[in-house]
């Protein structure tokens, strides 16, 4: 068997959850690829250690003074290093290639992705340095000699078809890869990060790319919950997740995985496990192309988010007008904001937008557009919402779970202000109060996970 093993953030912290790392990788030798994060948080109050890269460019861009920042920075790595006992060649590498980053003119557009890269990079010459000290034919491997090729898009590079070609080569390699997570390089050898959950896109990335049987992704649970275990205490765990359970779930809240973070994976039809660097000997959560076990309930889980509003447009007649909607919805492309949900009826329309998407200075340019371009009747914002999502392929063959879920909101006193039925027949989303989110959600697990359902 052929695994690709990433850790993330929380696993690599500091030099003692890099000898858990270093125990779990030497624990299975089918462990044979390995994709490093960026040191994350070693207390609730600690910095991680991209946001202090991020932090050194902006005052770098802003010509203040960044001597400050560097000295944290080198400060993680020296004392990882130390407590590891391992040469501080290593420091002295990082310290030159923050140099490096900085004042090369040829870096001008890409400086930030280059910053941002270098916490991953570090780590993995870290980790490869640690396991050699132990005895293991382990080695660093760079995106570009591992084959990512990726678009020339800053912060949200995609990786190319033809990546995959190349990477399928580093099966031939002897010992354990260490590969750090995060970027690629462009055709014409740019350094680009990739969005939000880049370590995870690369984990994906090189397991579609080796044909591994299994990507494994530690972190610091000891599998997906069904519900956010901040909202209800001890939820149950999920053994078994089919892809598109899994994307529903992190689209609307689940803070495992960013949505898109495992589709190279998914489209290799590669299982994913989700296992803790802490607890590595617990099953974990699987996350299959198709359920292999007969699935025990109708919703495997419950995910929550708030910050959303609804901008909502009522036209008598509105069904018939040919491009209404594309009309509507253009408005907010021109004035580039994205949205999320766009339900809708016979004569009105809610679409469902990021606060963040919709500062209060937009929001009157919007309405005044949409009543001067469109002849509304009414056009109104409602803000403070929150949208909790039901998720579960056994929905689209069971009767009841809309009943069930108004029931969920009644028994807990809280007013649906918006539904919307995914396409899939995967998931049903509600949108309520967001002071309300809490004993709404608590309320579904309830009768969904706990049976506890009044009449």
């Amino acid at each position: 068997m052929m695994k690709v093993a990433k850790f993330g953030g929380s696993s690599v912290a500091d030099a003692s959850m890099i000898q858990k790392v270093a125990q779990i990788i030497r624990s299975d030798q089918d462990r044979k690829f390995i994709i490093v994060s960026a040191p994350g948080k070693r207390s609730k109050t600690d910095i991680k250690v991209t946001d202090l890269l991020v932090e050194l460019g902006k005052k770098h861009e802003a010509n203040e003074a960044v001597d400050d920042v560097k000295a944290k920075i080198i400060e993680r790595f020296q004392t990882m290093i130390n407590n590891l006992a391992l040469s501080s060649a290593i420091v002295d590498d990082i310290k030159d290639t923050i140099d490096g980053v900085l004042y090369d003119e040829s870096l001008k557009d890409n400086r930030l992705d280059s910053l941002k890269a270098m916490g991953e990079d570090s780590l993995a010459k870290v980790l490869s340095a640690y396991l050699q000290s132990l005895g293991e034919e382990a080695t660093y491997i760079n995106p570009r000699d591992a084959g990512i090729i990726v678009s020339d898009e800053p912060g949200n590079a995609q990786v190319l078809d033809e990546s995959y070609e190349k990477i399928y080569r580093l099966r031939d390699h002897k010992g354990i890869m260490i590969i750090p997570g995060f970027f690629g390089f462009t055709k014409d050898q740019k350094l680009m990060t990739f969005p939000r959950g880049g370590s995870d896109i690369t984990g994906a990335i090189i397991a579609a790319g080796i044909k591994a049987d299994l990507y494994e992704n530690f972190t610091d649970v000891d599998s997906v919950y069904c519900v956010n275990p901040n909202i209800v205490e001890n939820p149950k765990e999920i053994s078994e997740l089919t892809y598109k359970e899994m994307r529903e779930l992190s689209y609307a809240g689940f803070s495992v995985f960013q949505d898109e973070a495992l589709i190279p994976a998914f489209k290799a039809k590669i299982p994913v496990c989700i296992k803790n660097t802490n607890n590595p000997e617990k099953e974990g959560t699987m996350i299959v192309s198709d359920r292999k076990n007969p699935i025990t309930g109708t919703v495997v889980g419950i995910a929550s988010d708030k910050g959303f509003l609804s901008l909502y447009v009522s036209k008598y007649l509105m069904n018939r007008e040919i491009g209404f909607g594309k009309n509507l919805l253009q408005i907010l492309v021109d004035e580039g904001i994205s949205f999320e949900h766009a339900p809708s009826g016979i004569d009105d329309m809610s679409v469902i937008i990021r606060k963040d998407e919709f500062p209060k200075e937009k929001e009157q340019v919007v309405i005044k557009r949409i009543q001067e371009e469109l002849d509304v009747d009414m056009v109104t914002v409602e803000r403070d919402l929150a949208m909790i999502m039901l998720v579960g392929e056994g929905m689209n063959s069971t009767y009841g779970v809309a009943s069930q879920s108004t029931q969920a909101f009644a028994n807990a006193s809280v007013n649906i202000e918006m539904i919307n039925q995914g396409s899939s027949e995967v998931s049903v989303m509600f949108g309520i109060k967001e002071d309300e989110l809490e004993k709404a959600v608590q309320s579904l697990y309830h009768v969904f996970f706990e049976n506890k359902i009044k009449v």
